[in-house]
């Protein structure tokens, strides 16, 4: 139903109903005596974000560069960054979301007082509500990150301005709390509400701390899945829930205040996908919106974990496959729908393979913080085949995309996936229906790892739903077809003189690794690897073949140690 273009527009009509009904009512006077009362007293409670800092970044702000979502801003030391035109919109909503204030206050002093006078300068400035720096997909983080560091701050501030970080903090989060939102970012806005509400002193942050910490209770059990995964199969956006749960469990801790079942199950659950999702590199994997990521930032999510706990097979939709020297994680589950998938993406079967703990083949790395085209998104930016000119899937554009978000409309909804564990070896076969309607045709693929020779034997076939007739333009036409390999950027690739293998060398690894094949030809092309927002050039080698639609065709692959 939600790819129905007809439902799609009765959804933006009444999101844009709604939204502007929503400006109007917050820029009221009854609104803002609303989010206004009780007036808190100070501060209580010093919440710890687990997220490792970088320090780096604070060093540039105090030498008056602010650099976000690859563009820069100078202002010099000590110039004001909140009156002047941002270079764009993505910058300035990193900015105006305030996750620069971990990279400051971990300089010490003169980075704590720089991060108060910036504080106060925005609020001069943006203190009252405008549709821009209140939008709730700002409004969550600044949140969120104001309540880890008021306490810090403040002991440098004044009394008066002690009240009025607290009071604008709890506007702030009283707004983000009433204000009408999908599921998508349901939870974690009631964990920034409710954080605050946990920093903040007296009635006035306990009121705010049990109202955010019900719609928490409400919304978890929509957001995190059973088996631990996050709702929109990110596995980034399970590590960053991770985060924000683990910070306002401690800040409960530190007011006495009991953490609801649903959060305490949601934290384990969530751990243990984490778990699963780390790679062999100590990154996750880089498939349906989310990055890789630093280890090290990962690694500060799985501080309390406890790594002797079995990883299962499976998870969320995903595949893991475990050799000697290789890893393999493959995408087994149809995309995220609705409102969940702004940051879904149409790749079906897409692998990520690592060889003697390093990335070797992997995805496109694209996250909403990227600034890539929309083909980011789709099946050619990822290690899996490619039927025909287009993709399985394109994003939601116009005005529909400017009031619900660059949704994503997936062609396939059904994968199927079976699995079988030997004592030597794993096998998985997989097939999706992402082809079916233009072509007729379904795409296949079959992966065995051989756990004892360290060999990944892949297979990737398409054949027809339905025989053909005889004579008829089904049983002429022939469609190309590719499979890609998307290489790390630090991983060489060079063509054997036979012109059919493909020899992958990561960085370190002089013997490498042969990606032999029967395609009718092989070249390696440029590829882009999206890392911290910003794109890295790297290659793709690219299979391809022809598919006869009554009979289809196939391609098979082998990954092996160069010796």
């Amino acid at each position: 139903m939600a790819r129905l273009p007809g439902r799609i527009t009765l959804q933006a009509i009444g999101r844009l109903v709604r939204t502007q009904a929503q400006r109007e009512w917050a820029g009221t006077p009854l609104h803002e005596w609303r989010i206004g009362k009780p007036k808190p007293e100070g501060f209580a409670a010093r919440p710890r974000d687990l997220r490792p800092p970088r320090p780096e970044n604070g060093r540039r702000i105090l030498a008056g560069e602010f650099a976000f979502a690859g563009s820069t801003l100078e202002v010099g030391p000590g110039g004001d960054p909140w009156d002047r035109p941002s270079p764009s919109r993505r910058f300035a909503v990193e900015l105006h979301r305030f996750g620069w204030l971990r990279d400051l206050m971990a300089l010490g002093e003169e980075g704590e007082a720089e991060a108060l006078r910036l504080t106060l300068e925005w609020r001069r400035l943006f203190g009252r509500w405008n549709a821009f720096s209140w939008n709730a997909e700002v409004l969550e983080r600044r949140v969120f990150n104001l309540a880890c560091a008021a306490r810090t701050l403040t002991e440098r501030a004044s009394e008066a301005e002690t009240l009025g970080l607290a009071h604008d903090l709890a506007r702030q989060a009283r707004h983000l709390l009433i204000s009408p939102d999908g599921p998508a970012r349901a939870a974690e806005r009631a964990v920034a509400a409710a954080l605050a509400g946990a920093a903040l002193a007296d009635v006035a942050g306990l009121k705010l701390l049990d109202q955010a910490l019900g719609k928490l209770a409400r919304t978890l059990p929509v957001t995190v899945q059973p088996d631990g995964g996050h709702a929109s199969r990110s596995p980034q956006a399970a590590l960053e829930l991770l985060f924000d749960l683990a910070c306002l469990d401690e800040a409960l801790v530190q007011r006495g205040v009991a953490a609801p079942d649903e959060m305490m199950r949601a934290i384990d659950r969530l751990a243990g996908a984490v778990r699963f999702f780390t790679l062999a590199d100590g990154s996750l994997p880089s498939l349906q919106g989310g990055e890789a990521l630093r280890p090290g930032y990962v690694a500060a999510a799985r501080a309390s974990d406890e790594p002797a706990r079995p990883i299962p097979p499976s998870r969320n939709g995903y595949q893991r496959l475990e050799g000697r020297a290789l890893q393999v994680l493959a995408d087994g589950a149809p995309p995220a729908v609705g409102a969940w998938s702004l940051a879904a993406c149409a790749q079906p079967l897409a692998v990520e393979v690592l060889a003697r703990g390093q990335r070797l083949i992997v995805g496109s790395g694209w996250t909403p913080d990227a600034a890539a085209p929309d083909t980011a998104r789709l099946a050619g930016a990822a290690s899996t085949a490619v039927l025909g000119e287009g993709g399985c899937g394109r994003t939601l554009e116009g005005l529909a995309a400017r009031i619900l978000g660059p949704r994503l409309l997936a062609d396939y909804r059904r994968v199927e996936v079976e699995r079988h564990d030997g004592e030597t070896a794993v096998w998985l076969e997989m097939e999706h229906d992402g082809w079916d309607r233009p072509y007729g045709l379904r795409h296949q693929r079959r992966l065995y790892l051989d756990v004892a020779t360290d060999e990944l034997r892949g297979e990737d076939s398409f054949s027809p739903i339905a025989p053909a007739e005889e004579g008829s333009e089904a049983s002429r036409r022939f469609i190309p077809f590719l499979v890609r390999f998307h290489l790390h950027p630090e991983v060489r690739a060079s063509v054997a003189l036979d012109r059919k293998s493909v020899l992958l060398r990561p960085p370190g690894d002089e013997t490498g690794w042969w990606l032999r094949n029967d395609a009718l030809e092989v070249v390696i092309e440029p590829s882009v690897f999206w890392q911290d927002g910003q794109p890295r050039r790297s290659n793709q080698v690219v299979l391809r073949g022809q598919a006869r639609q009554s009979a289809g065709a196939r391609i098979r692959w082998k990954l092996a140690a160069a010796e």
